[in-house]
Formats: structure tokens, sequence, C-alpha cells
């Protein structure tokens, strides 16, 4: 099963270092198949972004993928218009773990109010079993309600010839001109992409995301998050299995240049 980087709050938001005091954020932030890197703007000059980050445990498709603690993030971008070439680098800080995600994404708009990316990732893990996969992934998200965000994400797997979909909600809240709370619920949906013999339900989730506005190039991020577990996950585990929801925190510092 491919294990694809969750990214977190600020990563996604860092693309947005130069809007650091915007009305609105991104879609997606939090969600385990979101990339969402691109911040649809009118700007035609190059931007490289930086994160830092740590989260408590590393979840993606409702699901724990280290034995323990948590993990590192590193990212890297490049932005020019909507076109955005990253590299992210995933280390455990407990167990012997190592992930890269290289990607190239292209946001566009359809109408006034539907945002869009599509994009391809490659994915190379370094661990006790060596894995890779390739990833075609696409993000519809809906701008016409300031106060309240839908979104769809898609993504494709090549190795487990099976997509994952996610339908989410985000409600971002300005209570200062540099503080953002947001909080959000996503329900996510399984086809051959996390188990093989099973479909349908995979797991709920919901949580709060804050940005705080450093500077106009600085911004720190954090997530805390639940999911609970549904019936891909039941079955493929076990009924008789407790404590399959998983409670996850973490924080960011990204930076633009």
């Amino acid at each position: 099963m491919s294990r694809l980087f969750n990214a977190t709050l600020a990563t996604a938001l860092m693309l947005t270092g130069t809007q650091a005091y915007a009305q609105t954020t991104s879609a997606n932030v939090d969600d385990a198949h979101s990339k969402n890197l691109i911040a649809h703007n009118d700007s035609q000059d190059v931007q490289i972004l930086l994160d830092l980050g740590w989260d408590s445990k590393y979840i993606s498709e409702g699901r724990n993928n280290l034995e323990n603690g948590g993990i590192y993030w590193g990212t890297a971008a490049i932005q020019y218009d909507n076109i955005n070439l990253y590299a992210t680098v995933g280390r455990g800080d407990t167990d012997n773990y190592t992930e890269w995600n290289f990607g190239i994404e292209y946001g566009f708009d359809i109408g006034d109010s539907i945002e869009a990316t599509v994009g391809y990732q490659r994915i190379e893990i370094y661990a006790d079993e060596r894995e890779f996969d390739n990833e075609i992934f696409a993000d519809l998200a809906y701008t016409g309600i300031s106060w309240l965000t839908p979104s769809v994400a898609y993504t494709y797997s090549t190795e487990a010839g099976g997509y994952f979909v996610e339908a989410s909600l985000h409600s971002s809240w300005e209570l200062t001109q540099r503080l953002t709370v947001t909080p959000y619920v996503t329900q996510a949906f399984d086809f051959q992409y996390a188990t093989e013999d099973h479909n349908g339900p995979n797991h709920f989730q919901l949580g709060v995301e804050a940005e705080f506005a450093l500077s106009e190039q600085i911004m720190l991020s954090g997530h805390i998050s639940h999911t609970i577990a549904q019936d891909d996950i039941k079955r493929e585990m076990g009924q008789e299995v407790n404590n399959l929801d998983e409670t996850y925190a973490g924080i960011h510092l990204s930076f633009t240049f």
C-alpha cells in the first residue's frame, strides 16, 4: 500500500506567504490526500518556498503509518504563475523511516467560484521495506461562500491500481489580521487504494487548523485532528480490534522568498 504524504496546514499555506493577511485560506489544507500547494494568484514572479514541520503521528488514509513516534517534514517548492514543482522529505523521529515525494501540479479556475488543481507525484520510501508509488491527483474547491469551502480530492495510485476520494468542508474565521482559525470535516472513501478487498467508506476526520502570520514572508501554523475508523479500516484490521481511531497534531513554520 502506498503511503501518501499527509500535507499539513503550513505546507499548503506556504505558497500564500506573500498574502499573509488574506481573507481566506486554502481548502483541503490538512486532508490526507491533499497536496494543494498551489495558491491561485495573478503574480508572474517566481516564488521559492520552504516549510519545516513535525506531526505527532504519521496519519494517512485514516491509518497510523509508524509504529512509534511522529515524523519530521521538510518541503522545498518553486512556483511560477500556477505551476508548482516541489520536493518533500519526511523522516520518523523514532522509527527507521524516510519518505520522499517529488511532484508537479497546476492550478486553474473554472468560472468565478471553482478552483481546481491537477498533478503528479512520485513517492519513494526507505524503511524496513522499500516501497515506491506513482500518483495522479486532482482537487476541486468551491469558493463562492466566504465562510465555507466545500471541496473534493481524488488520488489514483498506479501501484495499488485504485483511487481514494475525500469530500471536505472547511470554515475559515479571521480572528485578527494575523490569526485565522479553520475547523474542518472530511469524509473519505477507499476504492482499492488502501486495501484491495474492501471498497467504500474509509474514515471520517475532523479537526481545527490555525495559522499566524509572523510577517508577510513567514507563517506559523498548526493543527489538531481526529480520525474515526469506518468500514474499510475495520474490515481490514478486524472488527474485534479496538482503538482504530487516531488523534494527532502538528506544527509548521513556512517561508516565502
